[in-house]
């Protein structure tokens, strides 16, 4: 089915203009609607991970996510934000909203979002959410080791280098740093899903899951989010405000906490990305 006769029945209205914009992504225009985003999802559950994970982030209004018009088992049709250039306070906005986006907290580490699938997406790559007792069983069980299995049977690791990544799993619990309750993460922060829109920065593209808010600011540094040290820093003095401030040594933790991201990326992609995560594992372990 092409995206203007999914839109047209998702909708019960024209279409008059197809625009592709990347990917699987198209800017459509509805009859009466206006101009709205229409995205074919990566797999089975994947439209149905979206729109739970951005009614959950949204819930509260702390960090502005798209409107979900409609959606299906292929399509998914949301409010189109135009985008404009990054402003530092739009940026410092964002870095307090998404301290208490964060604090909303969810069930358990691994929860999917309310309605959502457990069987959901991360771009290209499926990932799995299965509530687990804490954070290190939870990332090592279903962020880290499955990943690595991937990329050593696609000949990317070998024995020696897998058996890197399971020391480190073994080591979490004490890595990891203080325990702390599960947050409500967006999961896939990279700056491609930070949207700067209408004076605010806008979350897009969801993995959302119950996970650690440290993953979430990770993901804002590993692709280079714009004005990234003003949003931390408003995000800092925002979770100190709520009585909820960052553990000490976080920052020395973001490679821990990009191991997820570039094992996926790996998979996905390939061996620049392995040896990438690879180095980071060896990191973390050498901390």
């Amino acid at each position: 089915m092409s995206v203007r006769e999914a839109v047209e029945r998702l909708l019960g209205v024209p279409v008059t203009g197809v625009r592709r914009s990347s990917g699987a992504v198209c800017l459509v225009t509805a009859e009466g609607r206006g101009v709205l985003v229409a995205k074919q999802g990566s797999g089975p559950g994947a439209t149905d991970a979206e729109a739970a994970g951005l009614r959950w982030l949204g819930e509260h209004g702390d960090v502005p996510v798209p409107q979900v018009h409609a959606h299906d088992d292929e399509w998914i049709v949301m409010e189109y934000v135009p985008p404009t250039y990054p402003e530092t306070a739009a940026a410092e906005a964002f870095g307090r909203g998404l301290a208490r986006l964060h604090l909303r907290g969810a069930p358990a580490y691994g929860s999917p979002p309310p309605g959502g699938p457990a069987d959901a997406w991360m771009g290209l790559a499926p990932m799995r959410n299965e509530e687990c007792p804490d954070w290190a069983t939870f990332y090592g069980s279903h962020r880290v080791l499955p990943y690595v299995r991937m990329c050593v049977d696609q000949g990317l690791y070998d024995a020696g280098q897998a058996e890197v990544f399971e020391r480190l799993c073994a080591r979490l619990p004490e890595l990891g740093g203080p325990a702390e309750p599960p947050s409500r993460v967006h999961g896939d922060a990279w700056s491609g899903n930070v949207h700067w829109g209408q004076g605010a920065v806008w979350l897009i593209d969801p993995a959302a899951h119950g996970g650690h808010r440290e993953t979430d600011l990770a993901m804002l540094r590993l692709f280079g989010t714009p004005l990234l040290e003003h949003i931390l820093g408003a995000y800092e003095e925002a979770a100190k405000d709520l009585d909820a401030p960052l553990a000490d040594g976080w920052r020395e933790r973001v490679e821990l906490h990009q191991l997820f991201p570039l094992l996926m990326h790996a998979a996905v992609f390939g061996a620049g990305y392995a040896r990438q995560a690879l180095r980071a594992a060896e990191a973390a372990l050498a901390r």
